[in-house]
């Protein structure tokens, strides 16, 4: 009886090993072209980061940590890195509770839900560069409404976007306001997942509906759905680009410089590009932190239904 168990179990790993072989040569082409589209480019801006390559140099020589010091000691370079951080400060919880709020009291409605699920997802659809015009209009010091109803009810002009002071706040006021028809759209999609048996079961035990109903159940179900919110949210925060290129050009006096538009600076403006790798380099770092992050701490504390 052995033997005849053994022998079919010797049969089935030649067959397994050929459909594993067949598979692999299957999916080797894509393999291959998504290792030479996102892996291989990230080994040579990692390369680079250690020459002192200039843009459109013939030669460039290898000069060590040279770069990652030059970093530890430019003002501006960490100018840019803390600009970017009281920016995701300042968007990441205004967009994932904003949305949160939006997404329950669009769930409460029953007429014209798909309507304002339609309009609040229009600024993550929208082309930023058009809408910066827009919001250059409406924040604009002299003309622009925003400032002319502040004056009407006496509170007085704002340089928003031409003052060091507000102008980084503004921005993430309008990177946050981007974002946050996205998280409504995907809280809405966790909100669906939640039975509704659960809620009349609680209300049998006599739990009262509202907050109560919203701390005890409906927040705990939504820890995947929060989670992924806050890590994708804080990710594209990081990546604050469009806004700052569209709307003030990194000033006023580097105001809002951020990391990316440093980035963009040493490459393009300065033809630093050694430079600029170690800083891209250190930018794709903190996004490892925070997928680390999610994977080996933040998933341990959420329950999954």
């Amino acid at each position: 009886m052995s033997g005849t168990s053994v022998l079919p179990r010797a049969r089935r790993r030649p067959a397994a090993n050929r459909a594993a072989v067949h598979g692999l040569l299957l999916a080797g082409p894509a393999i291959l072209f998504l290792s030479l589209l996102m892996v291989a480019p990230i080994f040579v801006v990692f390369g680079l980061s250690f020459t002192d390559y200039s843009l459109g140099a013939i030669q460039f020589s290898f000069i060590g940590l040279g770069n990652y010091l030059q970093i530890a000691s430019d003002a501006r370079a960490l100018g840019a890195i803390g600009h970017t951080l009281v920016y995701v400060a300042i968007v990441v919880p205004i967009a994932v509770l904003l949305g949160l709020f939006l997404a329950l009291m669009i769930q409460q409605r029953r007429r014209l839900r798909h309507t304002y699920e339609v309009l609040f997802f229009l600024p993550a659809t929208s082309t930023f560069v058009a809408m910066a015009l827009v919001w250059q209009f409406l924040l604009h010091g002299r003309i622009g409404p925003i400032n002319d109803w502040l004056v009407w009810i006496g509170l007085g002009r704002i340089d928003f976007l031409t003052n060091p002071a507000t102008a980084l706040p503004t921005l993430a006021v309008i990177g946050a306001w981007q974002l946050v028809g996205q998280t409504t759209i995907l809280f809405l999609a966790g909100l669906s997942s939640v039975s509704s048996d659960i809620y009349d079961a609680a209300a049998l035990d006599g739990m009262e509906a509202g907050w109560d109903r919203f701390i005890r159940i409906t927040f705990p179900m939504l820890g995947p759905t929060t989670l992924f919110v806050v890590v994708t949210t804080t990710i594209t925060a990081f990546q604050a680009f469009d806004g700052v290129a569209a709307l003030t050009q990194g000033g006023p006096a580097g105001s809002t410089e951020t990391l990316l538009y440093k980035i963009y600076l040493e490459a393009y403006q300065y033809t630093n590009m050694g430079y600029a790798s170690a800083l891209s380099i250190l930018f794709l770092a903190f996004i490892a932190a925070l997928s680390m992050f999610q994977i080996f701490v933040a998933e341990k504390k959420v329950h999954y239904s």
